[in-house]
This record gives structure tokens, sequence and C-alpha cells, in this order.
């Protein structure tokens, strides 16, 4: 048990990597200046919203895993939660950072992030996880 606990932690460090070093990419590719929400006027909404996801977030994580113990609920479970979320910053992003194509890199991330949960459980098999 615990070295697949330690084989999830560092597979979700890597990806976490490998998402980061895309978005540089995709920013580089794409010429876009990343810009932080903080310095627009959607900062608060931002903040409220990400704050409130979060917390609603955290406290439901457990019961998609510990209750249905179904895998197909949990991947649909991360698959709606990275569409609010990268949905949500991309909107933000078009309406409050009108002259950058920031929106764009989100959008791109959005679509890559729902296609790699959809197909986790082919990810894991390739590196004997599951």
């Amino acid at each position: 048990m615990g070295g697949f606990v330690w084989g999830l932690l560092i597979l979700n460090i890597v990806i976490l990597t490998l998402f980061f070093l895309l978005e540089k990419l995709i920013n580089k590719l794409l010429g876009v200046e990343k810009k932080k929400m903080s310095e627009y006027a959607g900062k608060k909404v931002d903040l409220l919203v990400n704050f409130i996801t979060y917390i609603i977030f955290l406290c439901t994580v457990p019961l998609s895993i510990y209750l249905t113990r179904d895998i197909n609920v949990v991947k649909w479970y991360w698959i709606l939660g990275s569409i609010f979320i990268f949905g949500f910053h991309s909107i933000l992003e078009w309406k409050y950072m009108k002259n950058s194509k920031q929106y764009i890199t989100t959008l791109i991330l959005l679509i890559l992030s729902v296609i790699f949960i959809y197909n986790i459980r082919y990810v894991f098999s390739i590196i004997g996880v599951m």
C-alpha cells in the first residue's frame, strides 16, 4: 500500500511538472506573455470563486473516492472539476485581460487535461500503477 501511495505522489508531481512545462511551451509558441489575474479588475472574482471551488473540491473528493469506489465516477468527477476550473479561468482571462491571448493557452490545457483524465486508466496501465 505504501509503495502505491508513493507512486501516485510521484506521478502527480511528474504530471504537474509536465503541465507547467507544457504551459510555458504553448505560451512561447503563441507569443503569450503570462500575466496574473491579480493585476486586473477580475482579481476579487477570481479569488472568491477559487476559494469556494477548492473548499467544495476538498470536501467532496473523499466522497467521490471512498463512497463510490468506482473509477468511472472518480474520473468524471475530475473531468468536470477540470472543465469548471480551467473554463472559469479562461472566461476571466478573456474578459479581463483584453490585450492577452492567455485564455487560449488555458483552453488548450483544458482540452489536454480532459483527454488525459479520460485516458487515465490506460496511462496507469502503461506505467504499471494499475
